[in-house]
């Protein structure tokens, strides 16, 4: 794909995955979804950095910027299976630092959102977050513009969970994302919102 990347913002390597890990989890702490499958915030790292080491680093795409912002991201071809072992890291992290019933309500949410997922040709955005610090400075357009540019240019349409609809809806939306439906990812667990954004002609093409 023709990535076009930004000044302070690089292609995440293998090496990168903890710090992935930590951006990420420090985005999602005050996210409802990921609260109500962990039940605490000091399992978040460990779990999103184990699931770019395994995921999105070998066979996705992940981007960097500093220490403050971070991307996952996979065409829908690439499979997003775990392996025994990887599941077995997974599970471990979740049984260690999470809240009671941690590991089956992330395993179920997994299965839900894999149910939920569209069949159709698509980047699938996994994550998109920035340090607290960062935040309201305009880093989020800037980590997820380039990959929406390449995706027009490919001609891919682009499909998210949204995991906090009150928050991040209106931002979604502003780049061309629209709901296409609202569920639970468990039982009792608080909805998440199916997004799809299809491509758009490259500005200064015909």
């Amino acid at each position: 794909m023709d990535i076009q990347l930004p000044e302070g913002m690089r292609p995440a390597n293998a090496h990168d995955w903890k710090q992935l890990g930590s951006i990420t989890g420090e985005a999602f702490a005050e996210d409802p979804v990921n609260l109500w499958i962990f039940g605490n915030t000091r399992t978040m790292p460990p779990v999103f950095g184990e699931l770019a080491r395994s995921i999105y680093l070998p066979r996705g795409i992940c981007h960097i910027h500093g220490d403050t912002g971070a991307t996952m991201w996979a065409h829908s071809d690439q499979s997003r299976e775990l392996s025994t072992l990887q599941t077995m890291r997974l599970v471990w992290s979740l049984m260690t630092k999470g809240e009671k019933g941690a590991a089956k309500r992330g395993l179920g949410a997994g299965e839900a959102m894999a149910r939920e997922h569209p069949k159709e040709a698509h980047l699938y955005l996994f994550t998109i977050g920035t340090r607290k610090a960062a935040r309201g400075k305009g880093l989020g357009k800037k980590l997820i513009q380039p990959m929406l540019d390449a995706a027009d240019r490919a001609s891919l349409p682009c499909y998210l969970e949204n995991s906090n609809p009150e928050m991040n809806t209106g931002f979604y939306v502003s780049h061309g994302f629209e709901r296409m439906k609202l569920f639970e990812p468990g039982p009792g667990a608080p909805a998440m919102e199916a997004m799809w954004r299809e491509p758009r002609q490259p500005l200064g093409s015909e």
